[in-house]
């Protein structure tokens, strides 16, 4: 099996962690895995996203437009842009963040809701899910919350289970396992 992942957000949110687990998950496992990540110009509240693909037809690194088995997204609008890379059948998990441009905080843009954010995702496809960000416990980690509701909900699970990417994350993180583990397990139960 291979997958492509399209992962997406600002600066500082934890996207290029989010593929690195996966990534070093694969590694452990012995398949191939090509990693391309892309930072925006700001370290906090930039562009920033992370391709990931992962199989033996995984040779290029880059994901063309509609390639994409699964998108996952920690920005809402930055969701938007990503719709373009998933395929007609892919998975897309989205957390609601929102991180609002000066000219949406100057009155002079508008930005996206997750109603609307919704009803584009599923003109692209029937698998979506806009998580609900009030399951995360306070202090803990979105991120890691994303990524296991994305082993929850997309085809991440036909590649790895739950033991081996909260492996990876005690690995990652030992001093962070108490409340990493929180946030884990409150994405699998979302």
């Amino acid at each position: 099996m291979s997958l492509s992942i399209y992962l997406t957000g600002v600066g500082g949110q934890g996207v290029l962690t989010i593929a690195e687990l996966i990534m070093n998950a694969a590694m452990r496992r012995g398949l191939y895995c090509n990693f391309y990540p892309t930072k925006g110009m700001a370290q906090r509240g930039g562009f920033v996203k992370a391709q990931l693909r992962i199989g033996d037809d995984a040779m290029a690194p880059e994901i063309h437009k509609g390639g994409a088995d699964i998108v996952i997204a920690m920005e809402l609008s930055e969701s938007l842009r990503a719709l373009d890379y998933l395929k007609p059948d892919g998975d897309i998990v989205i957390y609601p963040y929102r991180w609002l441009p000066t000219d949406v905080m100057l009155g002079k843009a508008d930005y996206p809701d997750e109603a609307s954010v919704m009803e584009v995702a599923k003109k692209r496809t029937e698998h979506v899910t806009m998580l609900d960000m009030t399951l995360l416990p306070e202090g803990c980690a979105d991120n890691i919350f994303l990524l296991s509701a994305a082993l929850k909900y997309t085809a991440l699970s036909e590649l790895f289970s739950s033991d081996e990417l909260a492996s990876e994350i005690k690995t990652r993180f030992p001093k962070g396992i108490e409340s990493n583990m929180l946030s884990f397990e409150a994405g699998m139960r979302s």
